[in-house]
C-alpha cells in the first residue's frame, strides 16, 4: 500500500510537500468542480512499474485489405509490449463498454490533446469551427484566443440566452447555417444544464459538419445513466478520465469506427509520443469502477448534492446561473463590476481563508475580467467521494454566506475554518497514506 515511506527516506523534502498536500486535501473542502479524489487502487496503478515502459504505436493495427482494426502483436514500435498491451487493451475495452462506443483512444495524455486530435483528425488549420464562448461556459480549447485552437481555426461562438442562461438551439442553428462550420462542438467547463446532443446532432447534419462532443466534466454522470449519452450521435467524443469519472489524469477519444485510424494517427504520432501505459493502467482501473453498481449510486448522490447545495445557495440570497443545476456543477453570479458585491477572485481568496477551495469564473456576459470574474464555480464530486449528503451541503451553503459576509474579516474566516475542519474531520479518506 502507497505511504511514501520511500520517499521519506530518499527526499524529505518532497515527503514534506506530499504530507502537506494530503493534509490540505483532508482538511479541506474540494468544491473546484473539475477534481475529485481517486480510489487507492487508481492511485497503486498510476504508481506502477508500467511507468518504465516505452510503448510508441497502439495494441492493435489496421489491415491494409480491410481497414478494420484488429489486436495483434507488433502495433509498437518498440519490443517488450506484450503486457502492456494487455493494460491498454482492458482500458479500450472498458471504456467502449461504458459508453457504447465503435472506438477508443485511452492515449492521450489530457483532454486538451485530446481535443487537439479530435479535431485535426477531421479539419485542417483556417478551417471554421463553431463552438461554446469561454465566458458562456466553454473551454479554452474550444477556441479561445490563447490557445492553440484559437490560434490555428476560425473560430465562431454561440452563447447562452441573456435572460435563461441556458442554450437557445434555434440560434445555435442560425449560427450554423450562416457560417457553415466544418466542425460543430460543443461540451462546457461552466455549464449546469443538460446538453441536448440530438438537437446539435441534427445541426449539424443540416449543415454538413462534423459533430465533436467534449464531455470532460459529466462523463461519469453519462457513464451512469444520469445524463444524455453523446456518443450515438456524436461522430468524435473526448474527455477528461478524472472530474466526475474519478480516474487517473488524462484524457481519452470515442468516435466512429470510420474515424478511428485519422484520430489514431493524430494522437500518435500527430500530438504526442510515447504513452503514458502507468496512466492508462491507471484508467483502466477506473473504468473497472465505474461498472459498479457503488459507482451508479456514487453519481446519483452527486447530482442529489449538487442539487441540495444549491437549493441551500438560493435560500440564503445567492444568484445561480440558469437558476440552479441538472450536473455536479453550478455557477453563483456575485454580480456585476461596481455593483458593491466581491469579485470572484476575492471570493476564492476568501473561501481559500476558510477552509473552501473553490475557482473563480466568467459568468455569461461578465463584466469584469477574466482573471477577476463575478463567479464562482462549485461542484460536488470531491465531497461525494468523501461519503458526504444533502445534509452537509446544506452546512457548506451556510459555510459560503458566512465567507460572503465576512469577507474583509480574516479573524472570522479563520474561526469559520475551524468548523469546516470539524466536518472534514467526519469524512477521512486518506488514512491509508499516513
Amino acid at each position: 500500500m502507497l505511504n511514501y515511506q520511500e520517499i521519506k527516506k530518499t527526499d524529505p523534502e518532497m515527503y514534506e510537500v506530499l504530507m502537506n498536500e494530503v493534509n490540505r486535501q483532508e482538511d479541506n473542502l474540494e468544491l473546484i468542480a473539475s477534481e475529485n479524489m481517486v480510489s487507492a487502487a487508481v492511485l497503486e496503478a498510476a504508481g506502477s512499474v508500467l511507468t518504465n515502459k516505452y510503448a510508441e504505436g497502439y495494441p492493435y493495427r489496421f489491415s491494409r485489405k480491410t481497414g478494420e482494426l484488429k489486436y495483434r502483436l507488433n502495433g509498437r514500435y518498440y519490443g517488450g509490449c506484450e503486457y502492456i498491451d494487455e493494460a491498454e487493451k482492458l482500458a479500450i475495452e472498458r471504456a467502449k463498454k461504458i459508453f457504447g462506443a465503435e472506438h477508443a483512444n485511452v492515449q492521450p495524455h489530457s483532454g486538451s490533446q485530446a481535443n487537439m486530435a479530435a479535431y485535426f483528425a477531421v479539419a485542417k488549420p483556417g478551417d471554421t469551427i463553431l463552438s461554446l464562448k469561454l465566458s458562456h461556459g466553454g473551454h479554452l480549447t474550444h477556441g479561445h484566443p490563447i490557445s492553440f485552437s484559437g490560434k490555428l481555426f476560425n473560430i465562431i461562438n454561440y452563447g447562452v440566452d441573456k435572460k435563461t442562461e441556458v442554450f437557445d438551439y434555434d440560434k445555435i442553428r442560425e449560427k450554423a447555417i450562416e457560417h457553415k462550420p466544418k466542425i460543430i462542438l460543443t461540451g462546457a467547463s461552466a455549464y449546469p444544464r443538460e446538453i441536448d446532443f440530438k438537437k446539435f446532432r441534427k445541426i449539424a447534419d443540416e449543415v454538413g459538419a462534423v459533430f465533436i462532443v467534449d464531455m470532460a466534466h459529466i462523463a461519469g454522470l453519462i457513464a451512469a445513466g444520469l445524463h444524455m449519452n453523446p456518443v450515438p450521435y456524436a461522430d468524435i467524443v473526448t474527455t477528461t478520465t478524472h472530474k466526475t469519472l474519478r480516474g487517473a489524469r488524462g484524457g481519452m477519444i470515442l468516435c466512429k469506427e470510420n474515424y478511428a485510424k485519422d484520430v489514431d494517427k493524430w494522437v500518435f504520432p500527430g500530438v504526442q509520443g510515447g504513452p503514458l501505459e502507468h496512466i492508462i493502467a491507471s484508467k483502466a482501473v477506473a473504468f473497472k469502477e465505474a461498472m459498479s453498481p457503488e459507482f451508479n449510486e456514487y453519481q446519483k448522490q452527486i447530482v442529489k448534492n449538487a442539487k441540495a447545495l444549491a437549493q441551500g445557495l438560493l435560500e440564503r440570497g445567492f444568484n445561480l446561473v440558469a437558476n440552479g443545476t441538472d450536473t455536479h456543477l453550478m455557477m453563483i453570479n456575485l454580480g456585476e463590476k461596481g455593483s458593491g458585491n466581491p469579485s470572484g477572485k476575492k471570493m476564492e481568496k476568501a473561501l481559500d481563508k476558510a477552509g473552501i477551495t473553490a475557482n473563480k469564473n466568467t459568468v455569461p456576459f461578465d463584466t469584469r475580467k477574466p482573471f477577476v470574474a463575478s463567479g464562482i464555480r462549485l461542484g460536488t464530486p470531491a465531497v461525494t467521494t468523501r461519503g458526504m449528503k444533502e445534509k452537509e451541503m446544506e452546512q457548506i451553503a451556510e459555510f459560503i454566506l458566512q465567507v460572503k459576509n465576512n469577507i474583509e474579516n480574516d479573524e472570522k474566516l479563520v474561526e469559520i475554518k475551524k468548523d469546516v475542519v470539524k466536518l472534514t474531520k467526519q469524512f477521512p479518506f486518506y488514512a491509508y497514506l499516513r
